[in-house]
């Protein structure tokens, strides 16, 4: 297993445009613009959007859109979706938009894609899509790889001639067909932070072992996503991440992911102040639960929580995920971040 030393780990961001108490729609998708071009200065990797539909705290719902108008408004930042959901759309039209992004902005464009379906029935509908659609994801990828590839039973176009590299979001299976298709990975969740004893990330493991060389990737590649905040104090790191970390406790009760709360106002909740509105130990716990599946504090807390991370897993590369309702914090972040790992 080969992995960067952490001290000069390529690193990149995912923004989910993430909607905030008080902020419009617009200003938070030109907002998600404005800061890729910040990434660009600072030096990341890649700046990636993701796909969501129909969720109240989650204003990016077309990656491939967005994508355009961050390559248009940078200059040499790689930009890509983080991830497309296949299951949603048809593969020749997901080949298309991705080559005509490759040929527009050649040489920047990256193509992760992931298996969700619409998280409601209405949402499913008006997809014209099912629960199932996951399941055809094997075939779907196939069939995408072979219209990039210039392998399918037209050309598509414009042609793409494998340029595209392209990355499975993937847990489980998902790691087999990304091995047996030769294509890059996307790690991020609980299994991140599940370890037993010294032994590495038994899927990423698989994953390698079982990598068949192709056009897209001549060796395995790995991406670990993963919820982080940086802060001159671990408190000020903690307030980052708890607008984020609420709101998914939150959804689990209500149903839905919603727009972004000031920390203030959370923090008199969960400190139970008169007026603040009801809290139970259910949510302390979940909101625990979720700062718990990420990294936050200091510079030099967060520089060894991820040496841990790549030791654990051979990452190749980090993404830096998760919302903030603090823009201020979320820019100094940004920065300190880039400086610990250019």
């Amino acid at each position: 297993m080969t992995s960067h030393p952490a001290t000069s780990l390529p690193v990149s961001l995912l923004d989910r445009a993430n909607t905030i108490e008080g902020s419009t729609e617009a200003e938070v998708l030109n907002g998600v613009i404005a800061r890729a071009q910040r990434a660009e200065r600072l030096g990341y990797s890649r700046f990636w959007v993701a796909e969501h539909h129909g969720v109240p705290g989650i204003a990016g719902s077309t990656p491939t859109l967005l994508m355009a108008a961050i390559a248009a408004a940078t200059d040499r930042l790689r930009v890509g979706s983080g991830g497309v959901m296949l299951p949603n759309h048809q593969p020749l039209v997901v080949a298309e938009q991705a080559a005509t992004l490759q040929a527009l902005f050649p040489g920047r464009i990256d193509l992760g894609l992931g298996r969700s379906v619409g998280f409601t029935p209405a949402v499913r509908s008006a997809l014209r899509r099912d629960k199932e659609a996951a399941q055809q994801f094997p075939e779907d990828l196939a069939e995408l790889l072979g219209f990039l590839g210039g392998t399918g039973p037209f050309t598509a176009r414009p042609q793409d001639h494998a340029t595209t590299p392209v990355f499975v979001l993937a847990t489980g299976q998902g790691l087999r067909w990304a091995a047996e298709a030769g294509l890059a990975v996307v790690v991020g969740g609980p299994s991140l932070f599940q370890r037993r004893g010294d032994a590495g990330h038994e899927g990423l493991a698989r994953y390698r072992r079982d990598f068949r060389p192709s056009p897209w990737f001549a060796e395995p590649y790995v991406i670990v996503s993963v919820n982080l905040a940086v802060a001159d104090t671990r408190e000020a790191a903690r307030d980052l991440v708890l607008p984020e970390a609420w709101a998914l406790a939150q959804s689990r009760v209500k149903g839905e992911f919603r727009a972004l709360e000031p920390v203030t106002d959370i923090r008199a909740r969960l400190r139970g102040e008169a007026g603040a509105g009801p809290v139970t130990d259910r949510d302390r716990r979940r909101v625990e639960e979720n700062l718990a599946s990420g990294i936050h504090g200091t510079p030099g807390e967060v520089r060894a929580a991820v040496e841990s991370l790549v030791d654990f897993t051979g990452a190749d590369e980090l993404l830096v995920t998760g919302g903030m309702s603090d823009p201020a914090g979320q820019r100094r972040s940004d920065e300190l971040v880039a400086g610990l790992f250019s």
